[in-house]
């Protein structure tokens, strides 16, 4: 199993996730939970779209980390 860094962002009104080593692979949804969820399914059928067009499956590269900035 891979693990792929998923990146969250808040919007006004909803919330989007988007996973950087698989271009094109994004969700979005009314709260971050919801988001989770929808981002799981959509690299689970992205990879499984990669698979059945013969293409590679890429390898997880990107890392998260957190940064504080002085207030």
């Amino acid at each position: 199993m891979k693990a792929y860094t998923v990146l969250y962002e808040r919007g006004e009104r909803n919330w989007s996730a988007y996973v950087p080593d698989l271009p094109g692979c994004v969700a979005t949804g009314k709260t971050r939970e919801e988001t989770e969820r929808r981002i799981r399914e959509a690299v689970a059928f992205h990879i499984e779209g990669l698979t059945v067009d013969g293409m590679p499956v890429p390898e997880p590269t990107v890392e998260a980390g957190t940064v504080f900035a002085p207030a």
